[in-house]
């Protein structure tokens, strides 16, 4: 799970032999490639095997913890992002140079998922693996676009800003991982009422990296740790900036290193899940727990090359590891993917795969266009309680589950009008945790409907990025892995952020990132005597999610209802007599108008308003 891997000419502990068979695993299926695959192709997975193997063998060796179906497509995936890198991170070439290198990478490995084939090896793997397991590469744009950003150096103010850029970075590889496991029919299922526990394990990983690197990073002139871990070891930045090794140093590195080891020790994590992933994850953790322990051994040969733990440490851990798999995948029947049709690359990656052009919304039926608002009094995010679906049935003579088939078109509508004003952040109230009192038929109809539509993608080719907010634990799961996909499908896109929220309560919300603050204080994360406001809001499910300027309920009800009760501190309210099927954009636009009239005070004496802030434009 590196972002940065080390480079080709670092050293490697490749005395464990990692492609030994064990006991358990001796005449099972060795990972070649199928039958049907060209001797360029054979040669071009080989190659991907080399360079991960290089590049990171403690990836290798959890690669080989899979089952030998798999491997190949996760030494395509870890080879490209190699690759990367390595154009990244070259020290003798100028910055905007490797930047347009790595540009240019991504840019031909767009040409060749359309084309289905490549002249470089490692691109051409990636294709055939993206074509036979159907994978879906658009979440990887931001990934990439972050390393050719890398390129230009990174520096990071806090840890807020540390995560969201290991984030961007990392997870998108390991869910294109997740997304095999899922094609070969055993899902990497992780509970999802656990996510903070995922972030975390990620950070540690992240965290375990740098430490390990810091000599290299720092002969290339990185120091890859945020201001806010530095400020408390006064001169530790500066010794380490000359390599010198201090007190400060000492003391910040081992805070750094109690920290991660905090952060990947996560055993709720795995709970409930595959025993052949799970060991695969808990490998990882143990793995990391002892390049810890290399670190603190270290001292100050830390800043004059990468520690690495003994042999039979890793033997101690891989060799129990092996013999686990070995029997979890015996045991277990997977999906091996047929031959890639000649000629074609990812297949079935929708509509808003690389290389296609998102369309703009349909206009309205009647020509009408939206109303020009001053940007001055535009809001950013408009959160909607979606009230009266029932009521509009039952004024009709039908039941109450009709109504809320009939409002999707309103949800239609609603996206359709919020990109052509350029609103940013749409937030809509679906199914709350008060809604599991009503009628099971009701419910079941309400959570059909998602899930038909999250199928059907309508916004898919709109430039839409979809994320959902709610508990996982009542929902079904083939709902909440439907949500899940659709927000990795549509992380790239940067135009309206579209927050459905499902199974979702204030309090709830509320409570959970109290209980995510606590944990984090108990770790040494935040100090509890200092806490403040933005402590709390990184704390919370959506933590960039902005606050509601306006919240709009329609179907004749003058109350918030247990809806965003954080986000909405200050948020304009507007009501509407109108139930929620018979609404469409022209209502969200008149209600962005009549909040454009009124006037924001925050507590402060208002400004007078000298001019109207709104012309339509019919």
């Amino acid at each position: 799970m590196r972002t940065k891997p080390r480079p080709a000419s670092a050293p490697l502990d490749t005395s464990v032999p990692l492609d030994t068979a064990t006991p358990a695993s001796r005449g099972r299926a060795t990972p070649r490639a199928p039958k049907d695959q060209d001797p360029t192709l054979r040669a071009a997975y080989r190659l991907c095997r080399r360079t991960t193997r290089q590049h990171d063998p403690a990836i290798y060796a959890l690669i080989k913890l899979m089952p030998a179906t798999l491997r190949p497509a996760c030494w395509a995936l870890w080879a490209t992002a190699s690759v990367l890198d390595d154009l990244a991170d070259q020290p003798d070439v100028e910055p905007a140079r490797r930047a347009a290198r790595v540009e240019a990478w991504t840019g031909a490995l767009k040409h060749d998922l359309t084309v289905g084939t490549s002249a470089d090896p490692i691109r051409y793997a990636l294709v055939d693996t993206a074509g036979r397991w159907r994978l879906d590469l658009t979440s990887l744009r931001g990934a990439m676009a972050r390393t050719r950003d890398d390129a230009h150096g990174v520096r990071f103010p806090d840890w807020a800003a540390w995560r969201a850029w290991c984030g961007e970075g990392v997870v998108p590889w390991v869910d294109q991982v997740r997304h095999l496991f899922e094609r070969a029919g055993v899902p990497m299922t992780l509970r999802l009422d656990r996510q903070a526990d995922y972030e975390r394990f990620v950070d540690g990983a992240q965290l375990t990296d740098v430490l390990t690197d810091l000599s290299t990073d720092l002969a290339g002139g990185l120091l890859l740790l945020p201001r806010e871990a530095l400020e408390p070891f006064p001169g530790a930045e500066a010794d380490l900036v000359r390599g010198r090794w201090s007190p400060a140093v000492a003391a910040l590195v081992a805070e750094l290193t109690a920290l991660a080891r905090r952060q990947v020790t996560r055993p709720a994590m795995t709970r409930g899940m595959h025993p052949g992933p799970a060991t695969v994850l808990d490998t990882a953790a143990d793995l990391m727990r002892a390049q810890l322990d290399a670190v603190e051994a270290a001292g100050p040969t830390l800043l004059t090359r990468p520690p690495r733990p003994s042999v039979v440490t890793r033997a101690r851990v891989l060799v129990p590891a092996r013999l686990r798999s070995a029997l979890a995948w015996s045991l277990t029947p997977l999906t091996v993917p047929g031959p890639r049709p000649p000629g074609v690359g990812a297949s079935d990656p929708g509509p808003a795969a690389e290389g296609t052009r998102l369309r703009p919304p349909p206009p309205h039926p009647d020509g009408i266009r939206p109303p020009r608002i001053a940007a001055d009094q535009m809001p950013c995010h408009v959160a909607v309680i979606m009230d009266g679906n029932g009521r509009w049935a039952e004024r009709r003579g039908l039941p109450r589950h009709e109504g809320h088939r009939v409002g999707t078109a309103a949800v239609y509508e609603m996206v359709y009008g919020a990109l052509e004003i350029g609103l940013r952040h749409l937030t809509l109230y679906m199914f709350s945790t008060e809604n599991w009192k009503r009628d099971t038929e009701e419910i079941t109809t309400i959570l059909d409907t998602v899930r038909r539509e999250l199928d059907a993608g309508p916004f898919r080719d709109l430039n839409v990025r979809q994320r959902w907010s709610g508990r996982p634990d009542k929902l079904p799961q083939d709902l909440v892995d439907a949500l899940r996909r659709e927000e990795h499908r549509t992380r790239g896109h940067t135009g309206l952020t579209l927050t459905t929220c499902i199974d979702y309560g204030g309090r709830d919300e509320i409570t959970r990132t109290a209980a995510a603050l606590a944990q984090a204080a108990r770790e040494g994360e935040v100090d509890p005597h200092l806490l403040g406001e933005d402590d709390f809001a990184r704390h919370l499910p959506h933590p960039d999610m902005p606050d509601v300027d306006l919240l709009w309920r329609t179907g004749n009800e003058q109350r918030t209802s247990n809806f965003l009760p954080w986000h909405a501190a200050y948020a304009e309210l507007y009501f509407t007599p109108d139930y929620w099927p018979d609404s469409d954009r022209r209502d969200l636009w008149q209600a962005i108008t009549e909040y454009s009239r009124r006037q924001r005070r925050h507590g402060a004496v208002p400004a007078p308003l000298t001019r109207d802030p709104v012309s339509d434009n019919a």
